[in-house]
């Protein structure tokens, strides 16, 4: 078989990966590489420099070496994977070349610069945020069409917004709890006591307790479809290695029944192609390694609440094929090129 960059149109865009080492890059370089269109211009990192992405990832069999971070390498747009703050410089670098950049990472997601500082602290190019285009592609898909930064949404966010979000378009959320749990890969290559093998195992932990950093992410998008208030969002690691659902419990503004509940959701994803709404909860084995998210949402007769799960692949949908997605609506594209 040809190798994937002998397959592309010519002129075919050509995207670089920064911090390509990290679960989230290396993906996004995995899909690259083997997407119809797009070609895979280069991966960058800090650490590894001359080892092949396939040497720290066997399974994705991508034969570039990584290179030192090092301006745009002749690109036409960027994947950024680092972490917060050192990602916002790399976005703005690139956006200056003039290429089109997708940062995975916090520090294009937040409107509001006094919420950033609030949970993240300083930001090192504030004046990109009026720029940048929040990447929930089931929200913001016309928007996505000229994006020169899209902030690509964090894995928690997409799933609880995905869930939420038909409920808050009809404002039917008076509160709201979200329970979530996510696979320690969520917890990225930085292992800690959290993620060590001999406590992940066999147990479900909570963390961030006192507040999670998503959570203002969550209230900001949540604002723009009709819920303004404050949402009560408790993290827990489970023992996967890659995966997430969230369970949201929602106090209804009026009594609701099961068949408008059912109604409200089919309607609102009728026409997405990577959103199945299911007729009963979903589990994360349902998603693994796909771009999708299942949905379901019931009636708790006893108290009235509405319960809505979204099921996703953290990695995937959470993170890196979203990114792809959104790449996809970027160029004109067909959304799901690369992904299905």
């Amino acid at each position: 078989m040809p190798e994937p960059a002998q397959l592309h149109e010519p002129g075919a865009p050509r995207v670089l990966v920064a911090g390509a080492t990290g679960f989230a890059g290396a993906l996004a370089a995995q899909l690259l590489w083997h997407h119809p269109y797009f070609e895979l211009a280069a991966v960058t990192a800090r650490s590894h420099g001359g080892v092949e992405l396939q040497e720290l990832y066997p399974r994705y069999r991508v034969p570039l070496a990584f290179e030192e971070p090092a301006g745009a390498r002749g690109a036409d747009a960027a994947l950024v994977g680092y972490p917060h703050g050192a990602s916002a410089r790399a976005v703005g670098e690139f956006y200056d070349e003039g290429l089109r950049v997708i940062d995975l990472s916090a520090d294009m997601r937040l409107a509001s610069l006094e919420t950033y500082e609030q949970w993240y602290g300083e930001h090192p190019r504030s004046e990109l945020l009026d720029e940048a285009v929040y990447g929930l592609t089931e929200l913001h898909r016309p928007a996505l069409a000229d994006a020169r930064i899209v902030g690509n949404p964090g894995c928690y966010p997409t799933a609880t917004l995905l869930a939420l979000a038909p409920l808050a378009r009809e404002e039917l959320i008076a509160d709201v709890v979200i329970d979530a749990k996510q696979g320690i890969s969520g917890a990225g290559r930085s292992f800690d006591e959290r993620t060590h093998l001999s406590l992940a195992g066999e147990n479900i932990a909570p963390y961030a307790v006192t507040g999670h950093r998503h959570t203002p992410e969550i209230e900001e998008q949540l604002a723009l479809v009709g819920y303004e208030g404050r949402v009560l969002f408790q993290a827990h690691l489970a023992p996967l290695d890659q995966g997430e659902l969230v369970s949201c419990y929602v106090t209804p503004t009026r009594e609701i029944d099961g068949d408008e509940l059912t109604a409200i959701y089919k309607r609102a994803y009728a026409d997405e192609p990577f959103i199945e709404v299911t007729a009963g909860p979903p589990g994360t084995r349902d998603v693994r390694e796909t771009n999708f998210c299942r949905i379901h949402a019931a009636l708790h007769r006893h108290t009235g609440r509405v319960i809505a799960f979204a099921a996703l692949d953290n990695l995937w949908k959470g993170t890196s094929s979203q990114a792809i997605q959104n790449l996809n609506l970027m160029y004109g594209r067909p959304e799901g090129e690369g992904l299905l």
